[in-house]
């Protein structure tokens, strides 16, 4: 049996468990474990084994938990409400305001938790309810939730960023700068878009009444503004020491979760409930992502001592011919089909161990590649009929929002991003100019 087909049956094998239902990193790592025990007897147990130590050595790997328990500290202590409740205060008075706040709001929470899971929730219990009450357009509100909730694993510290640093062996810092300026440029884009559509049909995003807007003191503005950049400030004690180069990224990571715990105590939030939730949710998510990249990194060893990367770069660029943009877009298309059934870091791991050196081979920047895939695999989420987001919101929403609504409200925001990503993939510079720029290349 030739080496390509062996690979194409370890592939196919690992799809056939997953869609078995099995835990992905029982599947990856079963199939990994098999195909090297057969191919090389007790000898193979080395490659794995080989990758998972190169997990444990890793350093970086120590900022997961940390900025997953500094988002479930914030999430947690609602320390988010006071994120919302500002921008209600502030930006109401103008037609489709406290919509273009809910984006605010997602930035922020993205830049605090991570997590686009962490964003859904918080959008769909804290803004959803408000923006509904105040006579905002069902369809219009439930994109912009889904939507905001999409920008929490590009914007840092994104956790995504960080296992995709840890698969395709790229700096995590350069990571996070690739994805601020997309991140923002995507967020602003959403804005635009509300803004014109609320301007063209007030009845969707109407303005607060000058009977609410005048029955807030300007005292309570104040003190609601310096609320609400409490979460901003926690941020900047994170990222400022990093980028300046005062810190490393495991010391800002501690300095993140220490500074929203601290904040959490003062602000009298950090119950024992709080503390035993953070605690118990970070360690069960910190585990299953220790699993998987392990599982992930295995079958890589395995599958790229089989040479298959090299097979399957000479079929597509000399058997078939095909340029290499060509087959780069063949791979973003696959990640809308898998996303239809699997979550974001399923689909990293189950095609890294094949698109990650791919990529390289065909002659990109991975660094702009991981901008990329997070993008794509956030538009496979919330694409019909079954994006990951579309049924986590139909969890979450109130009973008057169906599924039609829930399905037809996010379709101009995935236009949206789609138009996002084609202008990064056209100019690479909107994703590499800040890590050239911090790191002097």
């Amino acid at each position: 049996m030739s080496y390509e087909l062996i690979a194409i049956l370890m592939f196919s094998s690992m799809m056939l468990m997953l869609m078995t239902g099995q835990r992905v990193f029982g599947a990856i790592g079963g199939i990994a474990s098999i195909a090297a025990l057969t191919l090389w007897g007790t000898g193979g147990s080395d490659i794995p084994f080989s990758a998972a130590m190169k997990v444990m050595k890793w350093y970086p790997m120590l900022t997961l938990p940390m900025f997953i328990f500094m988002g479930y500290v914030l999430s947690e202590s609602r320390l988010a409400d006071d994120l919302y409740k500002m921008f209600h205060v502030w930006m109401g008075p103008i037609n489709g305001g406290l919509a273009i706040g809910t984006i605010g709001l997602m930035v922020l929470i993205s830049a605090m938790n991570g997590l686009s899971v962490a964003g859904m929730a918080i959008g769909a219990t804290i803004a959803l309810p408000e923006l509904l009450k105040r006579g905002y357009d069902k369809r219009m509100v439930t994109g912009v939730v889904q939507a905001g909730s999409s920008l929490g694993i590009l914007v840092p510290p994104s956790v995504v960023l960080v296992l995709y640093a840890m698969i395709a062996r790229q700096p995590v810092g350069q990571l996070w700068l690739a994805g601020i300026l997309p991140g923002l440029m995507m967020a602003g884009l959403f804005i635009l878009y509300i803004y014109i559509r609320c301007r063209i049909q007030p009845e969707l995003g109407p303005a607060l009444s000058e009977e609410d807007v005048s029955s807030v003191p300007r005292a309570e503005k104040i003190r609601l503004l310096r609320s609400g950049l409490l979460p901003l400030t926690i941020f900047a004690s994170m990222m400022v020491p990093f980028l300046n180069g005062w810190t490393s990224l495991v010391e800002s990571s501690a300095i993140g979760a220490l500074a929203a715990f601290i904040a959490a105590v003062l602000k009298g939030r950090m119950t024992r409930e709080v503390f035993e939730t953070s605690t118990r949710m970070t360690l069960a998510i910190s585990c299953m992502f220790m699993w998987i990249v392990l599982a992930a990194l295995g079958f890589g060893a395995v599958f790229d001592g089989l040479g298959a990367v090299k097979a399957i770069d000479n079929l597509f660029t000399e058997q078939l011919g095909l340029d290499p943009w060509v087959i780069l877009i063949l791979m973003q298309l696959s990640f809308l089909l898998m996303g239809t059934f699997l979550d974001d870091t399923a689909m990293l791991v189950i095609v890294a161990p094949l698109y990650v050196p791919l990529v390289k081979v065909l002659g990109f920047d991975l660094i702009w590649y991981g901008v990329l895939y997070t993008i794509t695999t956030q538009i496979a989420y919330m694409t019909p009929p079954f994006g990951y987001n579309l049924f986590l919101m139909r969890a979450m929403a109130p009973p008057e929002i169906g599924i039609k609504d829930i399905y037809s409200s996010i379709i101009p925001f995935v236009l949206v991003m789609l138009g996002s990503l084609i202008l990064i993939m056209v100019f690479p510079q909107i994703a590499m100019w800040l890590p050239n720029y911090v790191y002097g290349k």
